[in-house]
């Protein structure tokens, strides 16, 4: 929202996320930890354009708006799947 309503930021890209890099196999894996699930884990080819690395730039948020994530890859995690219970 303060993206929204900070003015002179019109057409900025600005990435948020966690700037600590974790695998989509690490995710897969604690969520299946964190659901109890006995899912397993496919793997797939990955589409041409897809990401070598998956850590945003989180420079311009800081710089720009002052923020910084507040909310764990466990905690956030925790909250979508209850959401989705």
């Amino acid at each position: 929202m303060k993206l929204m309503f900070t003015d002179d930021l019109g057409g900025e890209i600005i990435n948020l996320g966690n700037p600590e890099e974790v695998s989509i196999l690490e995710i897969a894996n604690l969520i299946k930890k964190m659901t109890n699930s006995g899912s397993k884990i496919a793997f797939k080819p990955l589409p041409r354009d897809d990401p070598a690395r998956r850590k945003p730039d989180i420079s311009k948020a800081k710089k720009l708006l002052g923020w910084n994530p507040t909310t764990s890859l466990e905690e956030g995690l925790r909250r979508t799947i209850e959401y989705f219970k």
